[in-house]
């Protein structure tokens, strides 16, 4: 049989042919309607004041740092369960990242160990909403606020997610949205940034249009220098006609990774822990593995039989350069990259097929 894979985008070629004969008809490629409309859409989804479309989220979580005014020698808090750009926009900045270590059961930014990372060096937190999932934002943001540590949102994975009925955003001070193929709205590369705060929305405006603000004469007034992050009239044609359909897709997968806890939870697998308030997109469905099982092994007989899967996330702390560098490996993050499994999840896969891949793997372990 065919793979299984990890994730299809949903997205046909049907659903944007029109509007790709638009553009090329109108020239336009760039700043056109379809950049406006899809920035207008997610402010409407988020009730984000404001929205930026740029080159991806790695890029977005880079302005974001600019907007905070963080430079060589400040302390940067990050979620250590998450892609190395995660931290790699800190280190790129000549900062420090700090890691912070996650909870094994929600993945997420562990609130206790939070308090002992915070010193006077620090000078922003970024919070990784892990496989989707913002749970538990609010009780970090009380932590920052408290010490007045402006807090950026890593929602690479959340668009569509949700807390205490406020979505992904328009949640933190600073929100970055991915649209990579492995994201549930996809548009090659391209990503996102989302603020209700018009002090950080003015120097976006400006630094991503190489530091213009106004007219001079026939052109452009240069206040400042700045840079070209934006994101194109074909990818946002993407971006816009798949968010017409997120709540759908969102509720699609639900199901499925529902469908996956009724079958695998009894044989020992744990699902990430998500708050009740919370509306988790499932970017991507996760398990803690039971004890029995080897990642890696595992991971190698699902291949082998026609089963994409991959580890959770990274520990970032625990990759060979920070771990060099700072020698500061967080435990449960740590653990986690070695102990969970990514399963497929799209409207094309067949949970009923992946379990019982699953189920014939467990039945080798008994003989052994």
């Amino acid at each position: 049989m065919d793979k299984v894979k990890l994730i299809e985008p949903y997205i046909s070629f049907d659903q944007v042919e029109d509007g790709l004969k638009d553009i090329f008809e109108s020239g336009q490629f760039t700043r056109g309607r379809n950049v406006l409309k899809f920035s207008e859409d997610l402010k409407a989804y988020t009730s984000a004041k404001h929205a930026f479309l740029v080159t991806s989220a790695t890029t977005a979580l880079t302005m974001c740092l600019k907007a905070l005014g963080i430079v060589e020698g400040d302390d940067v808090l990050v979620s250590d369960f998450s892609f190395p750009a995660t931290a790699n926009v800190v280190e790129d900045m000549g900062a420090r990242p700090i890691f912070v270590d996650v909870q094994r059961d929600s993945f997420n930014m562990c609130p206790e160990d939070l308090k002992t990372k915070i010193t006077d060096n620090i000078k922003a937190l970024i919070f990784v909403d892990a496989l989707g999932s913002p749970s538990g934002i609010e009780a970090v943001m009380d932590i920052c606020r408290q010490h007045n540590i402006p807090v950026i949102e890593d929602a690479a994975c959340a668009i569509g997610s949700s807390s205490n009925g406020i979505k992904t955003g328009a949640i933190a001070d600073m929100t970055c949205f991915s649209f990579h193929p492995r994201k549930l709205l996809c548009t090659g590369e391209g990503g996102a940034i989302l603020t209700n705060l018009d002090k950080y929305a003015d120097f976006l405006e400006s630094k991503l249009m190489h530091g213009a603000k106004g007219t001079r004469g026939l052109g452009m007034d240069f206040l400042t220098y700045g840079y070209n992050y934006r994101m194109s009239e074909i990818q946002a044609l993407l971006g816009h006609t798949q968010l017409a359909e997120l709540d759908n897709i969102v509720r699609d997968r639900q199901k499925m990774y529902e469908a996956y806890c009724e079958q695998l939870i009894p044989l020992g697998f744990k699902a990430q822990k998500i708050n009740a308030f919370c509306e988790h997109n499932i970017q991507s469905a996760v398990f803690t593995l039971p004890e029995a099982f080897e990642q890696v092994q595992f991971a190698k007989y699902l291949g082998e039989n026609g089963i994409e899967a991959t580890l959770g996330t990274y520990c970032l702390s625990g990759t060979t350069y920070y771990k060099n560098k700072y020698d500061d490996v967080q435990p449960n993050a740590w653990w986690l990259e070695s102990n969970t499994i990514t399963l497929p999840c799209h409207n094309n896969v067949d949970v009923g097929i992946v379990c019982d891949v699953i189920i014939s793997y467990l039945a080798i372990l008994k003989t052994v």
